[in-house]
């Protein structure tokens, strides 16, 4: 397996404290939520905004902050993330009410945005495709995967130590800590690879697009709380359904399209986003559901409830850094079949697993180590997949539409696995523990079948590859 130089490794191990940190921050104010409330005055609607203003502008944002990078410059636009990220923790840590804190989380969306696409930009381009930029994506599903568990065991720690604004004063120091080290790991120079010299920016595409991202994620993170055929559901919806078709029109008529039609017009890059969806529709909610149950029917505290995927974090880091060798292996499309085959398993075991008066040993260890193999394994096959076409002026866009697809396949899963627990539940008259363990079981099935239908349409991707750097542009098929 080719490695890459000590400069590269230290540009990857930068980006993939960025991935960290990032996923760290979808969790780990969630752990501080009831305390936020106690301290706030406010009631579970504003804590959802909490939450949710975070989830809207980071997923509405993505593909317009991996353009930008493209036209301005990945390196710049990553420090102004990093730059916007930080600012908006400190007035979140700050904030004197509710509703500053939720304008403090929605600013913070829109620097995880920005920084988020600008970093996997840069690893595509540092990172040629082949094993090196595989190996690179593994240590990324890696940071990813462990992100999840640090965020709800640190926001434990830090909310019962220091109260819950030191979860927002972290973010501020750990963004500036990586804005100092990204001058030294990224160098100085920042190449603009966008057409801005030949057709200006898409300022109408740009709109459509943010506008109709952010009103889809805004339907899909209330429906939990309103309902789904609520009004204010439905409206978000089809507001947001019409600015992305308005959004479709406008790119087929702009000089310098925010996406050109050749780019969605690829099959296989197509397919590779859908995959990518489906592995955070089954995956995000799981971690969710596991710390619910180990914390409201097994009687284990928020921090134990965290501890409880550390294995599966661990198995993660473990497995993630072998993925590029596999993929070489035995090929892109098996990998990638492999684990969505494994993702289905572990949540179809861990369904069946789970009883009302179990342990953690009896009910979720073993379950999860299988999912901890599974989630590197699609992870990196996914991104692998929705990038292998991107040219050099593209990385931004391509790190966009994939950033994208996961984000809002975690949100879709998240209210649709959430909403099948929570019907359930209150569907079963028996014992709490025996309803929300019924509850936690239907959504794990439904997550299960996400995932068996993924391997199934896992079949069907025949990605190109490219060529090794140094030999004719052509593209060959991927081995099977």
């Amino acid at each position: 397996m080719t490695t890459a130089p000590a400069p590269r490794r230290g540009a990857l191990a930068l980006l993939a404290a960025t991935q960290l940190l990032l996923i760290m921050d979808t969790a780990i104010v969630n752990v501080a939520l009831p305390t936020v409330g106690e301290d706030l005055t406010t009631g579970s609607a504003g804590l959802s905004w909490v939450a949710n203003a975070y989830l809207i502008t980071f997923g509405g944002l993505l593909l317009l902050g991996g353009r930008i990078a493209d036209l301005l410059g990945h390196r710049r636009v990553f420090l102004g993330g990093l730059g916007l990220l930080a600012v908006a923790s400190a007035a979140g840590g700050a904030a004197p009410g509710a509703d500053a804190l939720v304008a403090a989380r929605a600013a913070q969306g829109v620097g995880a945005a920005l920084a988020a696409a600008a970093a996997f930009a840069l690893l595509l381009l540092l990172f040629p495709d082949g094993p090196v930029r595989h190996r690179a994506l593994g240590v990324f599903a890696a940071m990813g995967g462990l992100g999840g568990v640090l965020g709800t065991v640190l926001g434990g720690v830090l909310t019962d130590l220091l109260g819950w604004r030191s979860t927002l004063w972290l973010n501020v120091l750990l963004a500036a800590v990586l804005a100092v080290a990204a001058r030294r790991a990224l160098g100085g120079s920042d190449r603009r690879t966008g057409p801005v010299r030949h057709g200006g920016f898409d300022l109408a595409g740009a709109l459509t697009a943010t506008a109709g991202l952010g009103l889809v994620a805004f339907a899909l993170v209330g429906a939990a709380d309103a309902g789904w055929l609520s009004a204010r559901t439905l409206g978000a919806a089809a507001a947001g359904l019409a600015l992305l078709l308005a959004f479709a029109a406008v790119e087929a008529r702009a000089a310098a399209p925010l996406v050109p039609p050749s780019v969605p017009a690829r099959p296989a890059l197509r397919l590779a986003n859908t995959l990518a969806a489906l592995a955070q529709t089954t995956l995000f909610p799981m971690f969710f559901l596991v710390s619910l149950h180990l914390q409201n029917v097994l009687g284990y505290s928020p921090l134990g409830g965290g501890l409880g995927l550390l294995p599966l974090s661990l198995v993660v880091v473990a497995v993630a850094p072998q993925t590029g060798r596999l993929i070489f292996r035995i090929g892109l499309h098996r990998t990638m079949t492999l684990g969505f085959v494994l993702l289905c398993a572990g949540t179809l075991w861990l369904a069946l697993a789970l009883t009302p008066d179990g342990g953690f040993a009896s009910t979720v260890l073993a379950p999860s180590l299988v999912l901890g193999a599974a989630l590197p394994l699609v992870m990196v096959t996914t991104n692998v997949a929705a990038t292998a076409e991107a040219a050099p002026e593209e990385t931004g866009l391509a790190s966009g539409l994939v950033n994208t697809s996961q984000q809002f396949g975690s949100v879709l899963g998240l209210a649709v696995l959430v909403g099948v627990a929570t019907g359930r539940t209150e569907a079963v008259d028996a014992a709490r523990a025996t309803a929300e363990t019924s509850g936690h079981r239907a959504a794990l099935l439904t997550g299960a079948a996400v995932a068996a239908a993924a391997a199934l349409l896992s079949l069907r991707l025949h990605p190109p590859r490219r060529a090794p750097e140094g030999s004719p542009a052509k593209r060959v098929p991927d081995r099977r």
